[in-house]
């Protein structure tokens, strides 16, 4: 439990802190694909040309990561966002412990390593197949596997998902084809025998999340678990094949079974061991809980083989998913939800399902559930189940229907929400589609800007991360890449590239500086919301964009 903080005697607003992040939003560096640029987005040119704003990172050690080469991320960039510290994140702690050697003393790989040993079973192994360093990093599979054969297992199946989303959407290929020499050289001496098994594009199989869609994850188990589905003689084979055949970017490619004679190579058995090795948690849970559930009604599994199943860290502290796991998630305390709760500031989260649990769990430091269920409400708006090029103002008018009401209610002090637009259609590759996500978003942040004035409150605007600012790949020197057809080469990843922080205050009556702190990171907006709400932030909270008078 945390105390109650005390009141600043400065900031006072008869309407609420209304903090709306633009998921995928940042500041582009070059003209060509940013679409953020391009797009006609008149009411946040309004804004960025009458009130206070800086920039922030959302990158790298900002945000936890390992290095300022890592791109952010909303997962990490939510986390924070919410606690206004900087914690050390799944993909530098799985590091760390490979690193070290710290996993493979810890009982759950041994346990996972015997269990094979002794069956004589396989070892699989599922999850993104790139060094997007997002959800994954191919280099932490290949070590396990090393290590693996080291101990004595003498059998792996790679269950391995493209990517095309953190990285290249095209470049599945460049991570395959060495990847299955790999296994080979390996497997050369007759003692180990290592395949990849099956695969699929990410966004098609395995990985949904927040139970968007659960015939993803229902394919994923029919494609990884049983071996159902169109066979092909290797990976590589099965890329070039479907990517012929659909002209689809790798993140949408279908399912595929590798087979020998008609029999796929890698099923899951009783007596096997199973590793996700993703280490990012919302795209991991739903796989995770056909794994380790009893009962499983969203689905029909078939049949349910008895494994010993792990994922690289516990993806939810709370629910305790999945039942066994190799690293320790960070343990995130202390968040502003939290302490707000404890000051009696009634709260209010909104997103639509691609984006809701990041500003609820992700927000709350990886915490399901409320701090305070008669201070708190949550309230999703179910994502369209289309691809996002099609729908690319999503839900965006929706969840401003219903902030509006609320900031019109004067129920609530402190009202948060995210559009996805940036973010999920940025990842799409599609340009245009990217250009009309933003000016879609536009509208209804200028209908929420109206709200707070009439209301007296104040509107900040940030982001996560950085994604729609750049949409298309650059070489070295800055030129564009192009494809075969001479076309500007897609960008789907996020990108490194700052995110604005805007401060929209209509009440402003000089209680602070209108000079923004610079070089801060988005740790600092929990301190900002803070002194905006009247209180006086922790003291070993990131500093406060603003500076009180």
């Amino acid at each position: 439990m945390v105390e109650s903080l005390k009141k600043n005697g400065k900031i006072s607003r008869k309407g609420p802190v209304v903090l709306l992040i633009m998921d995928g939003v940042g500041f582009g560096k070059y003209e060509d694909g940013d679409a953020v640029k391009q797009a006609m987005t008149k009411n946040l040119d309004k804004l960025f040309a009458s009130c206070p704003w800086t920039k922030l990172k959302a990158h790298g050690t900002a945000v936890g990561l390992p290095s300022d080469a890592d791109m952010g991320n909303s997962e990490v960039g939510h986390n924070a966002m919410g606690c206004g510290r900087v914690f050390a994140q799944g993909a530098k702690l799985v590091a760390t412990s490979i690193e070290t050697g710290a996993m493979f003393e810890g009982k759950t790989w041994k346990k996972l390593v015997e269990n094979v040993k002794k069956t004589g079973g396989t070892l699989h192994f599922l999850g993104l197949l790139s060094d997007g360093n997002v959800h994954s990093h191919i280099k932490n599979l290949k070590d396990m596997i090393v290590e693996a054969k080291k101990e004595g297992v003498k059998k792996v199946r790679v269950h391995a998902l493209l990517d095309g989303r953190d990285v290249d959407p095209t470049s599945a290929l460049d991570y395959f084809d060495p990847f299955e020499d790999f296994l080979k050289d390996l497997s050369a001496d007759g003692t180990f025998d290592a395949k990849i098994a099956s695969g699929g594009g990410r966004m098609v199989i395995t990985m949904d999340r927040y139970n968007a869609n659960w015939d993803m994850v229902k394919k994923g188990w029919e494609t990884h678990v049983l071996g159902e589905g169109r066979q092909f003689a290797s990976a590589h084979e099965a890329i070039e094949t479907l990517r012929k055949e659909t002209g689809a970017i790798d993140q949408d490619l279908p399912p595929f079974v590798v087979a020998k004679d008609g029999k796929p190579v890698g099923t899951v058995e009783d007596g096997d061991s199973f590793i996700l090795f993703n280490f990012r948690g919302d795209r991991a849970l739903e796989i995770s809980r056909a794994f380790d559930s009893e009962t499983l009604t969203e689905f029909d599994r078939k049949r349910r083989p008895k494994v010993e199943y792990a994922g690289m860290m516990e993806y939810d502290g709370d629910l305790h998913i999945p039942n066994q796991f190799l690293v320790n998630p960070p343990s995130i305390d202390r968040t502003m939800a939290e302490y707000l709760c404890a000051s009696g500031v009634k709260q209010f989260s909104i997103s639509e399902t691609q984006k809701f649990g990041h500003v609820t769990y992700f927000f709350n430091g990886n915490k399901s559930g409320k701090f305070d269920e008669k201070l708190e409400e949550y309230v999703e708006i179910p994502s369209d189940i289309v691809p996002f090029e099609q729908r690319p103002w999503m839900k965006c008018a929706e969840i401003a229907d219903r902030v509006i009401k609320e900031i019109e209610s004067g129920k609530y002090s402190f009202i948060k929400l995210n559009f996805p637009n940036g973010d999920m259609v940025g990842h799409t590759g599609v340009f245009q589609a990217v250009v009309c996500s933003m000016e879609g978003m536009d509208i209804q942040i200028g209908r929420i800007r109206e709200a707070v004035e009439k209301a007296g409150g104040v509107l900040l605007i940030t982001a996560d991360h950085g994604n729609a600012d750049d949409m298309v790949e650059h070489k070295k020197d800055g030129s564009i890449s192009r494809d075969a057809n001479g076309e500007p080469k897609a960008k789907t990843s996020h990108s490194l590239n700052l995110v604005p922080f805007i401060v929209y205050d209509p009440c402003y009556n000089g209680e602070y500086s209108t000079k923004l702190a610079e070089g801060l990171g988005i740790s600092s907006i929990a301190a900002t919301c803070m002194s905006m709400l009247g209180f006086v932030p922790p003291q070993d909270y990131d500093p406060s964009i603003i500076s009180l008078n």
